[in-house]
């Protein structure tokens, strides 16, 4: 049985490490880290719930309930 989920695990570790180390390095385009998070957890949470996982569900909607925070408060609070 072939894993459909595969390609949305790999762009959310992928997004979620480019978007960690953006975070970090703590750089004017720092705020793009929010954007990546915010993409990682939206691909972690459908691959989740593929792969019926409950509680990476709840982690991955919380983190992007916060990604969605940092977001807005990237692009309007400054």
């Amino acid at each position: 049985m072939m894993d459909t989920s595969s390609p949305l695990k790999w762009i959310g570790t992928t997004t979620g490490v480019v978007g960690a180390l953006l975070v970090a390095m703590n750089i004017p385009q720092s705020g793009y880290g929010f954007l990546l998070f915010l993409v990682s957890s939206i691909s972690w949470f459908i691959a989740a719930y593929r792969m019926r996982e409950i509680s990476l569900m709840i982690l991955q909607a919380v983190f992007t309930v916060i990604n969605l925070v940092g977001v807005w408060r990237w692009l309007f609070a400054n």
